[in-house]
This record gives structure tokens, C-alpha cells and sequence, in this order.
């Protein structure tokens, strides 16, 4: 066993994947730069050394290398793909939406497409072209599987998994999670460290996990805000409310079953996500929730979000943006007192 943040298991996890399988290489921008950092946050840091040829750097043309990496999969090789930021994946949703979500589909199951395309996303004072939570404009893409690990352990065995699918697998991963040093290192960072095992494993593309047990209230929430939520529930528990919290991991497709017995348990459910509200993966999964267990519920489903306004770019209109500890639990309290 060893302790490592989300940067070194997805560096440790790319490389074993490698070794294990001759078909997999990653492609993106400035991910094997020789003297530079290994992507924009240090992930690839070193693999072009260990593995040359096999970590290719591509121009500033999202939508280039992201066909790359389509073709690529289609032709029987395992690609990683990296974007510097998730915001640019506007620039390939036309390869990942119309190409690697249902090549599958539309040649009735002969072709596959088993690439991933990872994504840092999240505020972290770079401006509203820099921050945003992309989650959102994928889970509703029917032949994507789309995941937001919240841990190092999750991190590296959730990207195993998904070399190993035969589907294309949308992994997003929080800046401020990554555990990045030196010149990387986030103002802010939020401690996602793991045990992490010598041995292979992997983890389920399709789990949700319970982190916290609960009687009260549910609390959903992913990346970043799994973290604000364990923190609320914490501090919520002196006041004497018990809350479960349920990191969803899986954003599409949604485990409903751990969802809903969790929901079935508390009978109350708060929602929260870094996005912003109108449209968000919560209003999805408040809508689902609704549909199969809404006779269980005790009191309307509530969601935690962002305004329905661009990421600003000032440190003080940043932090009153994003949902907090603090407001977490003021939607808590007021829920219960329901």
C-alpha cells in the first residue's frame, strides 16, 4: 500500500495500464514535453521517458486529436485522451457526441469505440472559459459513460476500468482534488489522498458508494462537493441532524439501487453539484429520484448549485459562486425542519 493523491494514481494507473496492454497510448496537449509538466497537471508527468512513442503530443486542435482518438479506437487500439481544461471539450463534442457516443449503435455492434477522454474541471480562479463543470453536457448523451471520481482510489481504478470498456468513457477530475506539487500546486486544494493497493483492481464504472451513514437526510454530491458534504455533515451532526452522504461517482449511467435505498432509509434528499442549477446533472437526478422513489419522500427533493451565471474570474465573486459547506448546510436544516 501507498498514499497518493488523484495526479500520481492516474499517473501510476496510466502506466500499468500500458504495460498491460500494448494498444494503449495517450494523446492531448503538452503531455510529453520533455521538461514540462506532464500535461496541465502533472498526470503524464515522466510516462513519455518510460513509454516513448506512446505519449503523443498533439497542436492546440481539440477536435483533431479527439478524431485521432476515435479513429484510433475504432481500429482496435485503447486511447486516453487529455484535454488541458474540460471547457475546451466544447471544441470536440462533435467527434465525442456524434462519432464516439454511437459508432456502436449505428453499426448495429460490429464497431466499438473503447477510448477515454479526461477532463479537469472546476473553479479555481482561471475565469469563466477555464472553470466550468462539463458533467452536465454529457450525461445525457446516450453510448457515453461519464464518471467523476472524488478520491485517488477511485481515480486510478476507475480509469482502468474504463482503458478496459469497450465504450467510450467520459472521466472528469476536479483541479483542486489532483494533489498536484510545485508549480501545480492549487490555492485551495482539498485533500483527496488514498491508500492505494500494490495489487490490480479496478472499480465500477456504474457505482455510486456510501461515504457517510445516515438516518435523516441524504446528501448526493460528487468531485469537489462530496468533500463540502462530508465536511456539512460533520459539522451537522454536533447540531444533532444525521446525514448520510452518497458520493455518485457515476453520472451516467446513475445507480439508482444505492441511490434509492438510501432515499427509501431518510426520506429526504438534498442535491449538490458545482454547476450551475438550470439543467445541472442534479436536475436530472432530482427528476429520476421523483420517478421511482418519490412515494418515500417526506419533502421535495432540493437542490445546491451555482447561479445561473459564467464563472467569474474575481477570487471573492468565486468563492460566493460555488456552493460551500455553509450553504450545504443551511439547505440541510431547513429541509429536516420540514
Amino acid at each position: 500500500m501507498k498514499r497518493q493523491g488523484i495526479a500520481e494514481a492516474l499517473r501510476d494507473g496510466i502506466a500499468e495500464e500500458m504495460q498491460r496492454d500494448q494498444r494503449v497510448f495517450c494523446i492531448g496537449e503538452d503531455i510529453g514535453v520533455p521538461g514540462g509538466w506532464g500535461g496541465a497537471f502533472t498526470v503524464t508527468l515522466g510516462l513519455n521517458e518510460k513509454y516513448p512513442g506512446r505519449i503523443i503530443d498533439t497542436p492546440i486542435a481539440e477536435l483533431g486529436f479527439t478524431g485521432m482518438a476515435v479513429g484510433a479506437a475504432m481500429m482496435g487500439m485503447r486511447p486516453i485522451a487529455d484535454v488541458q481544461y474540460a471547457d475546451f471539450l466544447f471544441l470536440a463534442s462533435d467527434q465525442l457526441i456524434n462519432n464516439a457516443a454511437k459508432m456502436r449503435y449505428m453499426s448495429g455492434g460490429t464497431i466499438k469505440v473503447p477510448m477515454v477522454m479526461r477532463a479537469p474541471v472546476g473553479a479555481t480562479g482561471r475565469g469563466s472559459q477555464h472553470a466550468q463543470n462539463m458533467e452536465r453536457y454529457f450525461t445525457g448523451v446516450p453510448g457515453l459513460k461519464v464518471v467523476a471520481p472524488s478520491n485517488a482510489y477511485d481515480a486510478k481504478g476507475m480509469l482502468k476500468a474504463a482503458v478496459r470498456d469497450d465504450n467510450p468513457v467520459m472521466m472528469f477530475e476536479h483541479k483542486l482534488l489532483y494533489g498536484s506539487k510545485g508549480a501545480r500546486a492549487e490555492s485551495g486544494a482539498v485533500d483527496a489522498t488514498s491508500e492505494i493497493p500494490d495489487d490490480d483492481y479496478t472499480v465500477p464504472l456504474d457505482k455510486a458508494v456510501v461515504r457517510r451513514k445516515g438516518s435523516q437526510v441524504t446528501i448526493l454530491g460528487w468531485l469537489l462537493m462530496l468533500h463540502y458534504s462530508l465536511s456539512a455533515a460533520q459539522t451537522l451532526a454536533g447540531e444533532g441532524i444525521d446525514a448520510e452522504v452518497i458520493d455518485v461517482r457515476s453520472l451516467s449511467p446513475f445507480d439508482y439501487e444505492t441511490i434509492g435505498a438510501s432515499v427509501r432509509s431518510t426520506g429526504r434528499v438534498v442535491i449538490v453539484e458545482e454547476g450551475p442549477k438550470t439543467g445541472g446533472v442534479g436536475a436530472e437526478l432530482a427528476a429520476g429520484i421523483m420517478e421511482r422513489f418519490g412515494d418515500s419522500l417526506q419533502a421535495p427533493v432540493v437542490r445546491v448549485a451555482s447561479p445561473d451565471v459564467p464563472v467569474p474570474f474575481s477570487p471573492i465573486l468565486e468563492n460566493t459562486y460555488r456552493p460551500d459547506a455553509t450553504r450545504i448546510m443551511q439547505a440541510v436544516r431547513q429541509l429536516v425542519q420540514s
